[in-house]
């Protein structure tokens, strides 16, 4: 079974070196590269947060990227605009990623619509962070799931993904999944570090099948998609995971089919 990783990071920073290594790998290219070849991953798509006016992003062919707006971005945005745009036309760049909560706006806010424009100019979709955040300066109530529904309704011809599935919100995101068929969910950032799969499952049983239910409770497995947070968890590990908290007849989609169709990758 060939697999899409939705949700990476690559960045040369100490905090992604020792999450790495705490999650038994290395923040390389190179590791990242001979990974996916021992898991048949295809492909990823990596979450930027890189400035708007960095250098093109030239990866490798087996790597794609949604371009991320940061909080840097809001001091010229007009200027933004015109970068986003840019970034857009690229091939290789499939998406838009927004990271409230580390910024205090809500997407509803009057900034992000030209942003949705351009998404759905581009037919490109748009990736939100929800739910809980790594830094304790990061405000809640703009990362949560619910915040989605306003734009989902307001756009519905831009798909929205809620980064995490709105973790430990699954009822919430679950709700605005139901209800607005342009929404989407990605499975990352669950599963943190190398654990033993058996503890984790047994220590976590109840939080575990809250979010089994609530997938469950949606009875559409055609807009979850299997992502990691790389290099925040193990890789072998996440497989198992999400093989566990998805029914197999379901596997083909979610950890390949959803990814390739939402983003446009093509991969044949």
């Amino acid at each position: 079974m060939r697999i899409i990783d939705a949700h990476i990071h690559l960045h040369n920073e100490p905090y992604f070196y020792r999450i790495a290594e705490a999650a038994g790998h290395e923040n390389s290219l190179e590791h990242l590269q001979k990974s996916y070849e021992q898991y048949n991953i295809a492909h990823a798509i990596i979450m930027s947060n890189r400035a708007l006016d960095s250098e093109p992003l030239d990866y490798p062919a087996f790597l794609s990227y949604c371009v991320g707006l940061d909080g840097s971005w809001h001091h010229s945005v007009e200027r933004a605009y015109l970068l986003l745009e840019k970034h857009l036309q690229r091939t290789n760049c499939v998406g838009i990623k927004l990271y409230p909560g580390y910024i205090s706006r809500y997407v509803s806010d009057a900034i992000y619509q030209p942003v949705y424009e351009l998404a759905k100019q581009y037919k490109k979709p748009v990736a939100i962070h929800t739910g809980a955040t790594a830094s304790p300066n990061a405000l809640l109530r703009y990362s949560h799931p619910l915040t989605v529904d306003e734009v989902a309704v307001e756009w519905p011809e831009v798909m929205f993904i809620m980064c995490h599935f709105g973790n430990p919100w699954f009822v919430d995101a679950a709700a605005v999944m139901d209800k607005n068929p342009n929404v989407a969910a990605d499975l990352s950032g669950i599963l943190e570090g190398l654990v033993h799969m058996p503890d984790f499952f047994a220590e976590n049983r109840l939080y575990l099948e809250q979010l089994q239910t609530w997938i469950s409770y949606m009875e559409d497995y055609e807009r979850l998609l299997y992502g990691t947070d790389w290099p925040l968890a193990n890789i072998g590990n996440y497989i198992d995971f999400t093989k566990r908290i998805i029914p197999e007849r379901h596997w083909e989609n979610v950890f390949f089919q959803n990814a390739n169709r939402i983003y446009k990758l093509n991969i044949r």
